[in-house]
């Protein structure tokens, strides 16, 4: 199995193609991937393959390792640009997520108060309150959207519960702009041999139209990076990329690419 897993509950710092020197934030167990989606192209792997009995981080662990990372990285002259929360599925799955956010945003306070705290999540809880408001205090409130077609979705995002594209777009612009958008663009096939080009203008005029019902404060747009579990899939071209965020910069959005 060649796709990653990331340590837990701390992390890195690592070098983010979109936020920086970043120090991540795994409420997942290290030995495993817990997730809202099973996208097919996962850096953790596929759902089935990364399943785990080892429970998640506490509240304390959490906050404990990540005081005592800071402080090292202060002492070092080295403290992160970020804090990220990511790592080996969707972190708003930790039943304690709101608690833990308080936590880390007192500690970036105390210890690295130039540092941003990021929330790298696809999106499928923020219709729970507590998730909702407690993603309204982070920096960058990163919410995953590939594409506002529903059997694209079914094939490569994969929910594994109820989801429909609409009810999410209305729910992204509950955030009255706080909230920035972050799309994966690729091609080449899925296991079952389906295209999965979605920078074709069936995709991304649709798309579009959704981010400016949004209204994000940024969108991110990127392709794959690294391993991915379906070998057939494919990094979209740079030329591809410049083309959808100029679009986007003509709309009068604020955007990055990242290759």
């Amino acid at each position: 199995m060649s796709t990653i897993l990331f340590e837990s509950p701390i992390f890195g710092p690592v070098i983010s193609r979109r936020l920086g020197v970043s120090l991540g934030i795994n409420l997942l167990p290290a030995s495993g991937k817990v997730c809202t989606f099973d996208c097919i192209y996962c850096e953790c792997g596929l759902n089935r393959e990364r399943k785990t009995d080892e429970k998640m981080p506490t509240v304390q662990v959490v906050l404990e390792q990540l005081q005592a990372c800071l402080i090292r990285m202060g002492q070092e002259g080295r403290l992160p640009d970020v804090i990220t929360f990511a790592g080996n599925g969707e972190p708003t799955a930790h039943p304690h997520f709101a608690e833990i956010i308080d936590g880390v945003i007192a500690l970036r306070n105390r210890l690295s108060p130039k540092a941003k705290v990021s929330v790298l999540s696809n999106g499928t809880q923020i219709h729970k309150p507590h998730i909702f408001n407690a993603l309204m205090k982070v920096d960058n409130n990163i919410l995953k959207l590939d594409t506002v077609d529903e059997d694209y979705i079914e094939r490569v995002n994969r929910p594994s519960s109820y989801y429909r594209v609409a009810e999410q777009i209305e729910a992204f612009k509950r955030f009255n702009g706080r909230v920035m958008v972050q799309t994966m663009f690729m091609k080449g096939k899925d296991f079952l041999g389906r295209d999965v080009d979605n920078t074709s203008e069936r995709y991304v005029g649709p798309w579009i139209e959704a981010i400016k019902a949004i209204g994000p404060e940024k969108v991110m747009i990127y392709t794959i990076d690294r391993e991915t579990p379906d070998k057939e899939l494919q990094k979209a071209m740079p030329q591809e990329l410049d083309a959808i965020a100029d679009r986007l910069k003509r709309e009068g959005f604020d955007v990055s690419v990242s290759y």
